[in-house]
């Protein structure tokens, strides 16, 4: 009991303390980075307002969000906030700005967080479509995987090509250059990662599992993650010469050997300080390096950070 009591108290005052100095950094980091002045006239339209002809594939930052169909999973004000990393349903994150979706899913078609599930993956595929129809201009990159501790649904390959059909943007190296207006009328990069069946190929209508890189870590402490973040960062080519997509997460995670086990509470030790990365990739040189950038609880705040940046490289300013 005493043990026990010692380590809660040392990872107590490890959690006080990294919040410390993230909170001292963002004193000290200023505001200011490209673009940190612009905000779009409509997040549901930002790709369309910062121009399709001069946004390249490659040069957007993409504000995404982090288990994106977990808004109802679970049983509410019971296990719902153990799994619950967004409130807004898809559609709603989406005409809130963002364009990058993290779907996991379980045999089913069902979507799950670890033993927890939720809907239906045609809820998700119905909200994206609406939003598709009420918009022109705007790209979505739509990361679907199989659980861990899960089989692949079955024909789920087919499945994706049968409801998403024209709206997708076929696997290829060449994408990654083109401009938004290039890709049009495809609106979709659909990228399947299954744990057993086979990946898509070159060419196929979906993208597989290595067009879309991150390096997680598993840590409730938020300086730790940041710091991580950017060292990882840092080591990646820039963003302009990858052919692939590489993934930025500003969430930490509950773990098992702390009382607080909610994942609000938890990742709001680190939810606040997107800008504050940004400013410090600017500082330390990888701004160019970031690509994807995914929150838990996605706000405008966030995405404005990211269309601010993505509408100063377009212009050339950054």
């Amino acid at each position: 009991m005493g043990t026990h009591l010692s380590k809660q108290l040392e990872r107590r005052k490890a959690i006080s303390t990294e919040k410390k100095a993230l909170a001292d950094l963002q004193q000290s980091c200023g505001c200011e980075f490209p673009g940190c002045d612009y905000t779009p006239s409509d997040r549901k339209t930002w790709m369309a307002g910062v121009g399709p002809e001069k946004l390249h594939i490659n040069k957007i930052v993409w504000p995404g969000t982090h288990d994106s169909a977990t808004n109802k999973i679970g049983i509410p004000f019971v296990s719902r906030p153990f799994a619950q990393c967004q409130s807004l349903s898809i559609y709603n994150q989406l005409v809130a700005g963002t364009r990058v979706l993290d779907i996991r899913v379980q045999e089913d078609r069902r979507v799950c967080h670890g033993i927890l599930k939720t809907y239906s993956v045609d809820v998700v595929l119905t909200d994206l479509k609406r939003f598709l129809s009420e918009t022109e201009s705007e790209i979505v990159i739509l990361e679907i995987r199989t659980e861990f501790g899960h089989e692949d649904p079955p024909e789920f390959d087919k499945y994706l090509v049968e409801q998403l059909g024209d709206h997708l943007i076929h696997q290829d190296d060449g994408v990654f250059g083109k401009t938004v207006a290039e890709l049009l009328p495809k609106r979709v990069i659909c990228v399947w990662k299954p744990r057993k069946t086979p990946q898509p190929k070159r060419g196929d209508p979906l993208w597989s599992a290595g067009y879309l890189k991150d390096n997680w870590i598993d840590t409730d402490l938020p300086s730790t993650k940041f710091e991580s973040n950017l060292k990882h960062l840092s080591q990646q080519q820039p963003a302009a010469s990858r052919k692939f997509f590489y993934r930025v997460e500003n969430t930490v995670t509950p773990q098992a050997d702390n009382p607080i086990l909610c994942v609000k509470p938890v990742t709001n030790r680190i939810h606040c300080y997107a800008k504050v990365f940004i400013i410090e990739c600017v500082k330390r040189g990888c701004a160019d390096k970031l690509q994807i950038f995914s929150t838990d609880f996605i706000d405008k705040e966030f995405v404005d950070a990211c269309v601010g940046l993505t509408s100063a490289r377009a212009e050339g300013k950054a």
